[in-house]
């Protein structure tokens, strides 16, 4: 069986080109990836009156968390047992204190407008800090997308805490875009260079640890070696995403 991966994400640049990221699945499995929809960042909802107001409503989530999170999901899942669904944002450093909140936001959103079926072939996952922090781990991709040297060698530590991998990478080369640079160096990112310590990138290896798995439950053909290729034995995986367990 074919399954697609069908993807939410909350950034422009992701929006065209995020399903990049995912190139070495399709290459080892029956599978693919794609973008169906587009959403704002959701930050937690903290305003007391806001919370009253969705209560007295009868209402568990936001209309906008219905209609822009969980009615695409519906119609993505429903009638489709052999398609998944992740919603994908950003956990920029200064959101991280509230993640979980934001977490729980999504996952609400998704459980609400889904049955028990559709539910357990739907995750939540984030990129940490944000999709540009892989760049810093892959070095000769960034070089060969860019056509000269901006990295001298890959980042020493984590690059899941580095505070503003952006910022650095403007510092870095002069004039660097995030959208039109980015969809040079995604698709040339080397998922088993970046996932290869398994002490680094939690977030990332949570996310196609949930993958895989939902792979070798489904795909007709998938490379049992992912799991090697991705450190998922024995690499650190993030707590609050890895366990969205399928049934």
């Amino acid at each position: 069986m074919h399954c697609i991966f069908g993807l939410i994400v909350t950034g422009k640049g992701e929006r065209e080109f995020l399903p990049y990221l995912f190139r070495s699945l399709p290459l080892r499995a029956n599978c693919s990836f794609r973008v169906i929809a587009r959403i704002g960042q959701r930050n937690p909802i903290t305003s007391e009156k806001r919370q009253l107001k969705m209560v007295g409503s009868g209402k568990t989530i936001p209309d906008r968390d219905q209609n822009e999170i969980g009615l695409p999901a519906r119609g993505f899942l429903r009638n489709h047992p052999n398609q998944f669904l992740i919603l994908i944002d950003d956990v920029e450093a200064d959101r991280r204190p509230w993640i979980d909140q934001v977490f729980a936001r999504y996952r609400l959103a998704l459980d609400t407008m889904l049955g028990d079926r559709e539910k357990s072939r739907v995750a939540v996952h984030f990129l940490a800090n944000m999709l540009e922090a892989y760049y810093l781990a892959n070095s000769a991709a960034v070089n060969q997308a860019l056509g000269t040297t901006v990295l001298d060698a890959d980042h020493a530590g984590d690059v899941e805490e580095i505070p503003h991998p952006k910022n650095q990478l403007k510092g870095l080369f002069q004039g660097f875009d995030e959208k039109d640079d980015g969809a040079k160096i995604v698709p040339l990112l080397d998922l088993d260079h970046v996932l290869n310590n398994p002490e680094t990138c939690a977030f990332l290896r949570s996310l196609f640890g949930w993958c895989v798995a939902r792979l070798s439950e489904s795909a007709e053909q998938w490379d049992p070696d992912l799991s090697v290729r991705y450190q998922l034995e024995q690499g650190i995986r993030e707590p609050l995403t890895r366990d969205q367990a399928a049934p």
